[in-house]
This record gives structure tokens, sequence and C-alpha cells, in this order.
């Protein structure tokens, strides 16, 4: 990964963890014990992609990220959070291990997993009108965080991907399937950073295409790690979706062909950001171009 990529996570990854801290201490009127398991599945690590990917686009846009723009990034992680509380539930992945230790429904309860995934969903929203942004801002966050990661977008591409167990799905399905599971809350970061800027020109239109690009990216990828690496190095149980033959990538095109697809997906996001530079020579994307080391 580039210098300027490798310094920019640093700094903002710590930033976004003190955010999510003061978030949760300042707030008294919160259950002790659902704080406690709130903050077990927060602070059990993870990349903090989702805000990254916010914060990412802004400071491409020449934004100064402030307080306000922290507790964004918090929101999406909060509600990044939930959605793996509930994926490794056992009515739906029934999933043992989450970054490197035990899925909190295995530490507190199935019951217990369920209210603390249902506590970070709505104080995400909290945390959204809790912000000085202009109204018609808070406004536009929440729509458009309600859509994508609600039964429009993420929660419907869950279904999807359970109604999977029994039927085998065509590539265009399993597109279809990421792109509201796992793309919609890659790409919301970038409409949330566009919306905060109030950056609407030929420049969004190509962030928003290159994120909608890396989200089909990063499930491809994942899907080939899955079967790629162990237990260990993905900090959750390796080889599961193959071995229950889901609708995967690699399952559907053979692990050669998925990582062609891949090599030609990110070919696309490189593309989009070499537009951009043509369109906008004072536009510097090497913190743009780090996402895509994710998955190289």
């Amino acid at each position: 990964m580039n210098d300027i990529f490798n310094r920019f996570v640093k700094e903002n990854r710590q930033l976004i963890d003190q955010r999510l801290n003061a978030l949760f201490e300042s707030d008294h009127d919160l259950n002790p014990d659902l704080r406690e398991m709130m903050e077990y599945s927060v602070d059990a690590g993870g990349k903090r992609i989702r805000p990254l990917i916010m914060l990412a686009v802004l400071k491409t846009l020449g934004w100064k990220i402030g307080q306000e723009e922290l507790t964004v990034g918090a929101a999406l992680e909060a509600v990044h959070t939930y959605s793996l509380i509930h994926d490794d539930l056992p009515a739906m992945d029934n999933d043992d291990l989450r970054r490197g230790r035990p899925t909190s429904h295995k530490k507190f309860g199935e019951a217990e997993a369920i209210l603390a995934g249902d506590g970070l969903l709505t104080i995400a929203f909290q945390w959204l009108v809790s912000t000085r942004f202009e109204p018609t801002i808070q406004r536009n966050l929440v729509s458009e965080l309600a859509l994508d990661a609600g039964p429009s977008g993420m929660v419907a591409g869950q279904l999807l991907d359970i109604q999977g167990n029994t039927r085998q799905y065509t590539l265009e399905k399993l597109r279809h399937l990421h792109e509201l599971k796992t793309g919609k809350m890659l790409l919301f970061p970038a409409k949330a950073a566009l919306i905060i800027s109030d950056t609407d020109s030929d420049v969004a239109h190509l962030i928003v295409d290159f994120f909608r690009q890396f989200g089909l990216a990063f499930q491809i990828h994942d899907d080939i790690i899955d079967v790629t690496k162990s237990s260990a190095e993905l900090g959750k149980t390796a080889g599961k979706d193959q071995n229950l033959n889901k609708n995967t990538y690699v399952n559907l095109l053979g692990l050669t062909d998925a990582k062609a697809e891949l090599h030609q997906v990110l070919k696309n996001c490189q593309n989009d950001l070499d537009k951009l530079t043509r369109l906008n020579q004072g536009i510097e994307v090497e913190i743009l171009e780090g996402f895509l080391m994710y998955l190289k």
C-alpha cells in the first residue's frame, strides 16, 4: 500500500475508534449491559473500511474532517457491526468466530446478540441526528442510510443470500445479491461524503461508480480468500461457504475464473480513478487507490 494511504488509515482509524468510545461514554441513558454487549463487537477490531471510505472521499475533495464527520463514520461502523452480529446468528450463518474472537451469541447468548445488534442499528440513527449538520444534510444522510441498509438494500441482500441456500443462482443474480448485501454499505459511505460536501458533478459520478465497482471486487475477493486462507488468517471460519455449497463467485465460476473476474473489476476501478484525474487534475487519488490494495 502507498505511504499516503498508510498514514491516512493509521491516523483516521484511531480517530474513528476515539469517536466511537466518546459516543458510548457520553450516552448516560444507555443500558450498561447492552452497552457492554454492543461495545464487545464494535471493539473486536476490524479495518473500519466503511468510515474510512467516507473520510477518504472527503479528504480527496479537500474537505476538513471534524467531530461531525467522525460521528457519521461511527454511525456507519455501528450499522456494519450490527449486520455482522445478526449474520453470525444460528438462524443465519451460524458462525462461532468473528474477528478472531467468539461471536456475540457465543459470548452472551442468542437473544442478547439480537438485542445488541438492534441497539447498534438504532443508535446509528441517533448519532446521525445528533450532528450539527444542516437539517437537509441530516435528512439526506438518514434517508440514504435507511434505504441502503434496510429492506431495499442490505437486508434484501441478506434474504437473497438465505434463499440461495436452496437454489442455484446465475452470475447476474449473484451480482445483484451482493450489490445489495455488501455493495450498498460500501457505496453509502462515498454517498455520505458527497452529501456532506454538497458535491454533485461529474467528479461525484465517477466516485460513486468507483465504489460501486469496489463493492463488487470486495465480495469477489472475500469469496476467494474464504477458500485460500485459514481461519486464523481470516479471523472467522474459513471454507464454510464452499462446504455449504453457497452461491459464491468461487462456487459458481471456479477459483481461476473468480480471480480473473476480480482482476477485471479492479481494472474498472482504476479506470474510474484515471478518468477522475483527467477530469480534475487538482484531485489526488492516492488515498482512493489505497483501497484497491486491500484486494490484491
